[in-house]
């Protein structure tokens, strides 16, 4: 077989040294090569002899033949020792490095004139990084050929998913007429679905089905009733419930009314629910019989309206409110009212973030633009509703007409019967859950049925790289991975191609999402740099009920998180600004150490944090818990990161725990594990 070769020669300012920073580092070069998703190293030891795994739309292993610092560095495909990379440095007369690049390879596997052109963007993209010249934004949306385009896509989009179809006229008038009167809030999905098929199942929860129809009229009922409690346009109501269909009918019914609802997080203190209530004023507390004792130091005046009734339970139900309300239908009011989430708490006290009002289908367009849901899903909402995650999944059921499958509490084989019984098409859970179900013995899981999922979407916080890798060998490729915040929404998703070509990839913004690195001054950093990531769509949060808000800068929010787009414009999430451990002068994320020790088949989790040190500033913590019956300990561990990563990201101190500290939404309080406390 005749093999080619492609040259490719380089020169930047920079001395060879600095150049040597990058390029003696395979890990790095998905962030400048096209094409190259992933490496990953395999042996203990970096230079020559070291083998790395890469994916270059099929996965290789190489190894490093040469090795001389500043120099000269080949590397080798272990299977195909025809294919070789040489990258050579040279000193310019003027300080500078002159990089000259071979790559041989079988001429039957590669287009060898786009193979050029890849690796001449490569070494632009590189000469960028090195001499910091900011990388382009994508532009903003502002002339009509480009809005046009937009709503094109939109159209399409929602065509595909089943949105825009041809059905009777006169439901479809009755369906457009009432997003005409109410707009696209919760209310105005829920009125279109009824009026396009009433007798639809809007939702399953443990009391049974209800459709579109039955909703409409309880929550006409309820509304009217809620009346009675000063429930009316511009007044908040604080809802505190689980999973299940009073709670949707609640929401709906506030909505009617043009109240605002406050969202709380069922896993806050007393105290915190105190706090939250003294903030936001609301003139009505409906919450489940399980919270009452967190409603000890709420004013006694505040009246309270039982959304889950236990027997042992005193005062009225949402089913007593309905049976009495008036089934007359309401006007809608001037202004919807306004959705208020709690962030989740992990950094400080949780803080209410009022979310915008959708202006159309467009916003539910731009998700279904990455994540393929269907009009008629069989919807499991496994994340907590109060949550945004469990939020956007009943607000994305709206315009497909979606069958919400409700549960008061996860339960992994719980959530495997019922996507059986139900023939769950797709499924809205936090990592935390996944890892639950993979928990499961495999002959639990075997016997439940769940060939209808099609879609698995996780959102909430980071998927750790094995679990994305186990999920999908254990149930397919139908696992979508949502990247965003209770304050910008979404940012990115990462589809099962984006995490099998890079199982820790935040994925690719949707239609309508615009992402940038920006450096600590607000400017654009440099192709392939680690910096703050800032996002924008048209669901950016209205800012805090405090009155604070996130910085803005080229029309983009800040999301307090850090990281960096590859070659190929995924986005990778390094770790929050917050979380940035500085040891010994050297910066250190912990997501990448987490990674590493999830690696060892003995370790269930781990959390890295930052504690205090006398003499680094700070060092690594690491907070480790082990499968059932496994035995590690402390040096092994330090070992085996060791041989994976820098020195400064070795934990100095391992602690094995029997769990870690987590929120409602189940992700681990790292703050309460930097205290001590606990």
């Amino acid at each position: 077989m005749r093999s080619d070769s492609v040259e490719a020669q380089a020169v930047v300012r920079q001395p060879p040294a600095q150049v040597w920073q990058v390029i003696s580092d395979p890990e790095l070069y998905p962030r400048y090569v096209r094409g190259l998703s992933w490496c990953e190293r395999l042996t203990p030891h970096q230079g020559r002899g070291a083998r790395y795994l890469v994916r270059v739309g099929y996965e290789d292993e190489v190894e490093l033949l040469i090795y001389r610092q500043d120099e000269h560095l080949v590397w080798s495909s272990v299977r195909r020792q025809t294919h070789r990379l040489s990258i050579q440095l040279k000193h310019t007369p003027k300080g500078g490095t002159e990089i000259s690049v071979l790559l041989s390879l079988r001429s039957d596997d590669q287009n060898v004139t786009a193979l050029r052109r890849r690796i001449d963007e490569a070494l632009a993209r590189l000469r960028d990084h090195l001499e910091g010249v900011p990388a382009a934004l994508p532009p903003e949306p502002r002339d009509p050929s480009s809005a046009r385009g937009s709503t094109l896509s939109i159209a399409k989009t929602l065509v595909k998913a089943g949105v825009l179809t041809p059905a009777r006229p006169d439901r479809t008038l009755r369906q457009l007429a009432s997003l005409a009167r109410w707009g696209a809030t919760v209310v105005g999905g829920y009125q279109a679905a009824a009026a396009r098929g009433p007798n639809e199942i809007a939702y399953y929860d443990e009391d049974g089905p209800r459709t579109f129809a039955e909703i409409d009229e309880r929550t006409n009922r309820l509304a009217n009733a809620l009346s009675r409690y000063w429930v009316a346009a511009g007044s908040r109501v604080a809802l505190m419930s689980r999973n299940h269909g009073r709670m949707v009918e609640s929401f709906i019914a506030c909505g009617k009314l043009g109240a605002d609802v406050v969202l709380m997080n069922t896993g806050l203190a007393a105290n915190q629910v105190a706090e939250v209530v003294r903030n936001h004023d609301p003139v009505l507390l409906m919450a489940d019989d399980e919270f009452a004792s967190l409603t000890t130091y709420l004013p006694p005046e505040l009246p309270r309206i039982r959304t889950w009734g236990e027997p042992t339970g005193s005062g009225p139900t949402v089913d007593d409110l309905i049976a009495n309300g008036s089934p007359e239908k309401l006007t809608p009011p001037k202004q919807p009212g306004r959705i208020v989430v709690l962030t989740s708490g992990t950094s400080g006290p949780p803080k209410g973030a009022r979310r915008p009002t959708p202006r159309g289908l467009g916003d539910a367009a731009a998700v279904l633009s990455r994540i393929p849901l269907r009009a008629g899903e069989k919807m499991l909402v496994a994340a907590p509703l109060f949550h945004t995650w469990g939020l956007a999944a009943m607000q994305l059921g709206m315009p497909l007409r979606a069958s919400l499958v409700l549960q008061r509490r996860f339960d992994p084989q719980a959530a495997l019967q019922a996507i059986e019984k139900h023939r769950v098409t797709s499924m809205f859970a936090v990592p935390i859950m996944l890892q639950r179900i993979l928990d499961l013995p495999e002959r639990v899981r075997s016997n439940y049925d769940t060939s209808s999922l099609r879609v698995v979407a996780s959102s909430g916080s980071a998927l750790p790289g094995r679990l994305v890798e186990q999920f999908m060998d254990a149930f397919g490729d139908v696992l979508y991975n949502l990247y965003g915040s209770t304050e910008v929404s979404w940012a990115t998703i990462a589809d099962p191609s984006d995490l099998r070509a890079a199982r820790t990839t935040a994925g690719l913004p949707p239609n309508g999402t615009r992402i940038g690195i920006l450096d600590s001054e607000g400017y654009p950093a440099p192709p392939g740099s680690v910096g703050r990531i800032f996002v924008g769509n048209d669901m950016l949060f209205d800012g805090y009920t405090n009155g604070a808000n996130l910085a803005l800068r080229h029309s983009l929010m800040d999301t307090g998180d850090r990281g960096y787009l590859d070659a190929d414009g995924r986005l990778f999430v390094a770790g929050r600004d917050d979380e940035m451990i500085v040891s010994g002068g050297e910066n250190v994320f912990p997501r990448p150490v987490e990674e590493a020790l999830a690696a060892l088949p003995q370790i269930r989790e781990a959390a890295v944090v930052g504690v205090p040190d006398n003499e680094y500033g700070q060092r690594l913590a690491a907070y480790i818990v082990l499968k059932p019956g496994a035995h590690l300990d402390a040096d092994t561990v330090r070992g085996y990161v060791h041989q994976r990563l820098a020195r400064f990201a070795v934990p100095r101190d391992v602690v094995f725990v029997e769990a870690l500290p987590r929120n409602a939404t189940g992700k681990v309080l790292k703050r309460v594990l930097e205290d001590g406390h606990w």
